[in-house]
């Protein structure tokens, strides 16, 4: 039987998080909440006559886009009208670019669950609107154009991708980067970001491409990787079977977890671009672009490694923590006001986690502060309170935004950890205690740890576990 091998490559569009629309001053509103139609003009509708003015804003996040995916900037660059014809287009096409957008050769290494790591070329990141929103119903097909003329930024991968793993790996790679960048908020589910695999199939070592079929209608990551891993399934089924692949837009019935037909693919002269008549060509600043340039953040990637080289995290826990900027960031401060990394690390991965989940909260809203949690650490450091305890006061000083000093004095959560302190409490459980005594004197070690429940029991809980447990083995030594 003939080895087929897959061929894949993605695109995606992202709606820019402006206050405005790309072409014209209506307001971006949500496309979900908001009541149909009410954020339109005669731009966005495509009334006769209207003239597009470009949003700038749109333009800055753009380029912040194509310098973070490593694109080369083209200072000149064209915007065109792409021409077709639905329902959700009233002007009857859509401005876009085409020949001249404004990133190109670009790439985005990811890794996959196995450690191996791939880079994957970007082929262009360019701007255009938004349609507006379909609502296909028992009575008939109802418009929406709020989303109309949305901000919208397409990155075009090269076909480089070869499995349903390394397209989810991309996706949610591509997918931090913007939520990083601060241009999209990832929400598939809102359409706000929408991927679209390019799947095909050629027997293996074939240089040639195979016929693709585009899938869309995706709104998870897990649908992404079920409807790529179908495809190509489907798309070696026909081969095999000594048919042939259609080249055609197919979408995604989660219900069924299969893809079916919706319409012949268009090939870019299907579309007829030519420059938009109504805007001027771009000619970016090279002072604007670099001070773009100056102005990212660090991006994920060579924030994994920086935790990796230099705190010494391992993978697992630089990923957990670079996973959301905001995350990020609090950790580099708790770091920055004297938490040593790794202790932080782990109170934040095992215990702040925990907490965020259960109140739905993100960092940025809760009441803690990256001072307060290393002022915390110190107090279970140095022994002033315990673990167990260090994490009671972490549940009260997220709550409250109240300092651990003084959660710890109100709950009287201090360790008892003077010697002759535990001395007395300790001299106090074995004189209670003597047939206990004899057995460990008799080789029965293993009631140590009785002794220290005794001991904690006496000192409700306060005793230094450490300084207990070392004073009690001195303690029982005098007397063998």
């Amino acid at each position: 039987m003939t080895t087929y091998e897959a061929v894949i490559g993605l695109e995606i569009h992202a709606e820019l998080m402006t206050a405005s629309k790309m072409f014209c001053g209506c307001r971006v509103v949500d496309s979900v909440t908001a009541p149909p139609n009410s954020a339109v003009c005669p731009v966005c509708l495509g009334m006769p006559g209207m003239l597009p003015v470009i949003n700038e804003r749109a333009l800055a996040f753009a380029v912040r886009v194509a310098l973070a995916l490593n694109c080369t900037i083209q200072p000149h660059n064209v915007f065109a009208r792409k021409s077709y014809f639905y329902p959700d287009l009233p002007k009857g096409y859509q401005i876009s670019q085409y020949e001249l957008p404004l990133g190109r050769n670009g790439w985005l290494d990811i890794t996959l669950d196995s450690g191996k790591k791939k880079r994957v070329a970007i082929r262009r990141v360019h701007l255009e609107e938004d349609t507006g929103k379909l609502t296909h119903t028992t009575g008939g097909t109802l418009v929406d154009y709020n989303r109309s003329g949305v901000p919208l930024l397409e990155i075009v991968s090269e076909p480089q991708l070869d499995s349903a793993e390394e397209v989810y790996a991309y996706a949610v790679s591509l997918r931090q980067i913007l939520r990083y960048l601060g241009v999209n908020s990832g929400d598939l589910e809102k359409g706000v970001l929408r991927i679209e695999p390019n799947i095909s199939v050629r027997p293996a070592g074939e240089k040639a491409l195979g016929t693709r079929t585009e899938v869309k209608n995706l709104n998870s990551f897990r649908a992404l990787a079920a409807a790529t891993a179908f495809e190509l399934e489907r798309q070696a089924a026909i081969l095999a079977a000594g048919g042939e692949v259609v080249q055609e837009t197919r979408g995604w019935q989660e219900d069924r977890r299969e893809t079916f037909s919706q319409r012949s693919k268009e090939e870019a002269e299907d579309y007829r671009y030519f420059p938009e008549p109504d805007l001027p060509p771009l000619q970016l600043d090279e002072a604007w672009i670099a001070a773009l340039r100056a102005d990212l953040p660090e991006l994920p990637g060579t924030r994994r490694a920086r935790y990796q080289a230099q705190f010494g995290l391992s993978a697992y826990d630089a990923a957990q923590l670079s996973e959301e900027r905001s995350v990020a960031e609090w950790f580099d401060a708790a770091v920055a006001a004297g938490g040593e990394p790794k202790t932080v690390a782990n109170w934040v991965i095992n215990t702040l986690f925990a907490l965020l989940n259960e109140t739905g909260q993100t960092l940025d809203e809760a009441a803690l502060s990256p001072d307060g949690l290393v002022a915390l650490l110190r107090l279970v450091e140095d022994g002033t309170i315990s673990h167990s305890a260090g994490r009671e006061v972490l549940a009260a000083m997220f709550a409250t935004g109240r300092s651990a000093e003084e959660i710890v004095a109100e709950k009287g959560l201090a360790q008892i950890s003077d010697e002759d302190a535990l001395l007395g409490a300790i001299r106090d459980v074995l004189a209670s205690n003597p047939d206990a005594v004899a057995a460990y004197r008799g080789g029965k070690e293993g009631l140590l740890g009785w002794f220290v429940g005794q001991l904690m029991q006496a000192t409700r809980g306060k005793a230094n576990p450490q300084l207990a447990n070392r004073l009690l083995r001195e303690e029982l030594a005098k007397g063998e």
